[in-house]
């Protein structure tokens, strides 16, 4: 039996950032019909998701009513895991054979982390430069679906520790039950006494799916973005397409910054902690491509530095 994580990258839930329910549905329905070959073919699943879109907008809500009681951002980061994940769960079910269950999940950080002074994840819409410079919160730049350069809110993204629900999570795996975890990296929390409290911050969902990869013992982490493929030189003519890194080749090109800040470097330092921590290989790759990924006929593969 093979444990396969999913991560699933904000274009396969909602194309260009912003969008209604039925935006979501639609994006969703052409999303998973790529996974029913890795079902059949064996593949445990377990699936992670952005929410950076979602909880964008549950946070403009949040803040322009005058009547609802305003929500801290770590209760919109679980309304929008149980929104996301009933989406998946009704396509998946079409798609597998089977009712995936939604895990709640919640996911440990530090409360020293310096994170918490530099925001850089970015949630919710896409600002013009008149419209950023008008708003009360921190922004930073960022590109959409299209290409197109705004701006867009930014919040703490914290390093994760541990994955508070893994063991549930790798339970109902063991069952042969396809899940739906580590919505939006998981809603961040820190340690109080013997209790959990809620931060507000949002924990980028690679970095948090790699965990969870590592604590049920994947086999495979397989990072699911809007290209094919990761490049050197990307979007120069000069780019080359990379097949397959090992952990340290992979490092000295991150190092070298060739990945930028909040794009592909986030999924690249994910796949290395995965392999690094026992994992047989990561993927990066789209998710119209992933089974040939799977095969190795496209996409990039990270892989121990001995091989």
């Amino acid at each position: 039996m093979s444990y396969t994580v999913v991560a699933l990258g904000g274009n396969a839930l909602l194309r260009g950032g912003e969008g209604s329910i039925e935006d979501q549905r639609e994006t969703i329905r052409e999303t998973a019909p790529h996974f029913a070959d890795l079902r059949e073919r064996g593949h445990e699943l377990v699936f992670a998701h952005g929410n950076g879109p979602q909880v964008g907008q549950l946070l403009l809500q949040n803040e322009e009513s005058d009547t609802a009681a305003e929500k801290p951002l770590d209760v919109l980061g679980a309304e929008s895991q149980a929104q996301i994940g009933y989406l998946l769960q009704q396509q998946l079910r079409e798609e597998l054979g089977e009712t995936p269950a939604t895990v709640i999940t919640q996911t440990l950080v530090d409360e020293a982390d310096p994170a918490f002074d530099d925001p850089t994840k970015r949630i919710g819409p896409f600002y013009d430069e008149a419209e950023a410079e008008e708003k009360d919160f921190p922004v930073k730049q960022d590109t959409n679906g299209n290409g197109e350069v705004g701006y867009r809110r930014v919040v703490p993204s914290p390093q994760p520790i541990e994955i508070i629900e893994s063991e549930r999570i790798q339970t109902l795996v063991e069952t042969g039950k396809p899940v739906i975890s580590v919505g939006g990296g998981g809603v961040p929390v820190v340690e109080e006494g013997n209790g959990l409290s809620g931060v507000e911050a949002v924990i980028d969902k690679d970095r948090a799916a790699q965990v969870l990869a590592t604590d049920i013992e994947a086999d495979e982490f397989l990072v699911l973005t809007d290209v094919e493929a990761v490049y050197r030189n990307f979007g120069t003519d000069d780019q080359e397409r990379l097949d397959q890194l090992t952990v340290d080749e992979a490092a000295d090109l991150l190092e070298a910054g060739e990945f930028g800040e909040g794009s592909m470097a986030p999924k690249v330092e994910a796949c290395i902690e995965f392999v690094e921590n026992g994992g047989e290989r990561a993927i990066i790759t789209a998710p119209e491509t992933a089974t040939e990924a799977l095969d190795d006929e496209t996409g990039t593969t990270i892989v121990p530095a001995d091989r």
